[in-house]
């Protein structure tokens, strides 16, 4: 199992941040160390595009929790996207998915958080 790779692009507001690989107990803290250094401001709305991402062990798991707590302490959110049929178990199984934001696309995700992003009108 080869660890998993990550890719990013900024956008006003919006991290985007793309997933490749497993996310599991070996390399979870991979992940919570990209998103710590991929961000331009704590508060910016977060999207993870999870369409190459097969399997979230709880570790992982453990890390979109506490990454969406962070974010949302600052004022962003976190948002999912794309996930595959196993994530998506994990989350059902365990009780995440009410308290992740969740999105069919990246393209959803993407929009969702440039709409939040912007200041009220």
């Amino acid at each position: 199992m080869s660890p998993p790779t990550f890719a990013c692009q900024h956008m006003p507001g919006v991290t985007v941040i793309s997933v490749a690989g497993d996310l599991e107990a070996a390399n979870a803290d991979r992940l919570d160390a990209f998103i710590s250094r991929a961000r331009r401001r704590p508060g910016d709305q977060v999207v993870l595009d999870l369409s190459e991402v097969p399997f979230v062990g709880h570790s992982g798991l453990r890390v979109l929790l506490n990454v969406r707590a962070s974010t949302r302490r600052h004022g962003g959110d976190l948002h999912l996207a794309a996930l595959q049929e196993s994530p998506t178990r994990l989350l059902d199984d365990t009780g995440a998915r009410p308290v992740l934001t969740v999105h069919h696309s990246v393209e959803q995700a993407i929009l969702a958080a440039l709409h939040a992003s912007q200041p009220p009108v």
